[in-house]
């Protein structure tokens, strides 16, 4: 299991409600969480299958923009 942690533009409820389709059908992703009370608007995703490349994607089809931070 790998665990990405993403900056993202996701800052408010109305923006979890449109990214969580994408999110929730997107195979292999086990968990997500969107710390919107962080300034840098922290996206976390457990994933099995998918590599940082395709989260980014699938977030910017949703989209919003989302930049891999540091581990």
């Amino acid at each position: 299991m790998n665990t990405f942690k993403f900056k993202t533009n996701i800052n408010c409820g109305g923006c979890i409600a449109k990214v969580t389709p994408s999110l929730n059908n997107a195979k292999g992703i086990s968990k997500w969480e969107v710390d919107t009370t962080n300034p840098q608007k922290v996206l976390t995703v457990e994933t099995s299958e998918l590599s940082e490349n395709e989260l980014v994607t699938i977030l910017k089809n949703a989209g919003f923009n989302a930049t891999k931070l540091a581990d």
